[in-house]
C-alpha cells in the first residue's frame, strides 16, 4: 500500500484472535479500514470480531495457516466478500523451547510450518490479488529474534530469520518489476501476549540452567510493550512504506547491537540469558 491512508481499504489479518493480531484488526477498523480477521481458535476470534463492532466492516474465518490450500480459499473469499483487498498481515506465530540437540521434529515442523510456510502461504496466496487492486501491501511479521538468536529457541530464530530474508527478497524484486504492491519486514520487541505463556518448553532447557516452572514467567517479565502500541508502531511504518519496522525499544536497541557487534553480541546474550533465565 503505496498511499499513506487505511481509510476505504480492505486488510487481512492471520492470528487475529488475540494479541497483536487482535490490536492490528482494532486499530485497522477504527481507521475506517474494513478486515478479514482469521485464527485457529475460533473464541478469540469471534471476541475480536464483537470488539470492532461499531467501526468499519470485520468479517472471521478459522483458518490454519500451516494449510496452503486453505489459505488460498481464505483469500478468494476475502475478494468475494470485500470486493478487493489491499494489504495482508502474515501475523500468526506459535513459540516452543528446547536445545538444539533435543529439539523434537514433530514440534520443529509444526513451528516452522505456521511461522514460516504460513507467510509463504499467506503471500503467494494474496499477492496477485493485491496487484489487482492497484495499492497493495505485504506486512509479514518476523522478530528480534530474526535479528539476532537466542539460545534454547533455535526453531524460532531459524523461522524468523526466514521470514526476514523473504520479505527482504519480495520487497526488491517489487521494486524491480514496478509493481503497485509493496511489502514490509516487522521485527517486534518484548510485546505483551500469550505466546511466552502459551509456548511449549522442553525439559532440555534445564541443561542451559533454565527453571522450567518459572520460564514462562520470566519471559513475560521482558515484554514491556502492549500489543496496542504495538499494533500502531506497525501501523505507522505500514503508512511510511519502511522496509522495516523495528517495535519498540527493545528491538532498536538489539538492532543496533547486531550491527556493532554481529559476533561479539552472542556473548553478551549468552550471559544475559544465564542471569534471565535461572534466577
Amino acid at each position: 500500500m503505496k498511499t499513506r491512508s487505511f481509510e476505504g481499504k480492505v486488510a487481512a489479518v492471520t492470528g487475529a484472535a488475540s494479541g497483536m493480531g487482535r490490536s492490528l484488526v482494532l486499530a485497522l477498523s477504527k481507521r475506517g479500514c474494513e478486515v478479514a480477521a482469521s485464527d485457529i481458535d475460533e473464541a478469540g476470534l469471534a471476541e475480536t470480531q464483537r470488539l470492532a463492532a461499531g467501526h468499519a466492516r470485520v468479517t472471521a474465518r478459522r483458518l490454519d495457516v500451516a494449510n496452503g490450500a486453505d489459505v488460498r480459499a481464505w483469500a478468494r473469499e476475502v475478494v468475494r466478500d470485500h470486493g478487493r483487498v489491499n494489504l495482508v498481515f502474515n501475523n500468526a506465530g506459535i513459540a516452543f523451547g528446547s536445545t538444539v540437540q533435543d529439539a523434537d521434529e514433530a514440534d520443529f515442523r509444526r513451528l516452522m510450518e505456521i511461522n514460516f510456510w504460513g507467510v509463504v502461504h499467506g503471500t503467494q496466496a494474496f499477492l496477485p490479488l493485491l496487484e489487482a487492486s492497484g495499492d497493495g501491501h505485504v506486512v509479514n511479521v518476523s522478530s528480534v529474534f530474526g535479528l539476532i538468536a537466542f539460545p534454547g529457541h533455535s526453531a524460532y530464530n531459524a523461522a524468523k530469520f526466514a521470514v526476514r530474508g523473504y520479505t527482504e527478497s519480495l520487497r526488491i524484486e517489487l521494486d524491480m518489476l514496478g509493481s503497485p504492491v509493496t511489502a514490509t519486514c516487522v521485527h517486534p520487541g518484548g510485546v505483551k501476549t500469550n505466546i511466552a505463556r502459551s509456548s511449549k518448553v522442553h525439559p532440555s532447557l534445564t541443561k542451559l540452567g533454565v527453571k522450567l516452572e518459572t520460564a514462562s514467567a520470566k519471559m513475560e517479565e521482558m515484554f514491556k510493550l502492549s500489543a496496542e502500541e504495538a499494533a500502531e508502531q506497525i501501523l505507522r511504518g505500514v503508512a511510511k512504506n519502511a522496509r522495516r519496522v523495528l517495535v519498540g525499544g527493545d528491538a532498536w536497541f538489539i538492532d543496533r547491537m547486531q550491527r556493532w557487534l554481529p559476533e561479539g553480541y552472542q556473548r553478551l546474550v549468552a550471559g544475559a540469558a544465564r542471569r534471565r533465565l535461572s534466577s
